[in-house]
């Protein structure tokens, strides 16, 4: 579970599932990886969200516990280059008549500064 961690630990953006399978490959074997995420996702380290490829993708958590998840937030993911990242800004949840919402999942698509250029 530490290289794991420390891989979170040393990262900016979001990686999605399968690029970290290939990552730990030679460390861990695939169901090894996915138990470790589970794990770590329920402890508030990581959190996941769907891209646009239908993968899960997986961040780092700020200020989450294993019994409360604060990363509520919008994710961007490049259209281009496909790199996903964390948005650090929030956007109202719209009050439905007759629901009840406990969460969101905003993924905004588009391109990134480097692919602008």
């Amino acid at each position: 579970m530490l290289a794991v961690q420390e891989f979170f630990e040393n990262s900016d953006y979001a990686v999605s599932v399968v690029d970290l399978v290939n990552h730990f490959k030679e460390e861990m074997n695939k169901a090894t990886v996915y138990r470790i995420l589970s794990r770590m996702e329920s402890e508030g380290m990581i959190h996941s969200f769907n891209g646009m490829d239908g993968l899960t993708w997986y961040a780092a958590c700020k200020h989450c516990s294993h019994d409360h998840h604060e990363d509520q937030h919008p994710h961007f993911q490049c259209k281009k280059c496909g790199r996903v990242e964390c948005l650090e800004i929030s956007l109202p949840i719209p009050k439905v008549k007759d629901h009840k919402i406990d969460s969101e999942i905003v993924l905004l698509v588009g391109e990134c500064n480097n692919c602008q250029s």
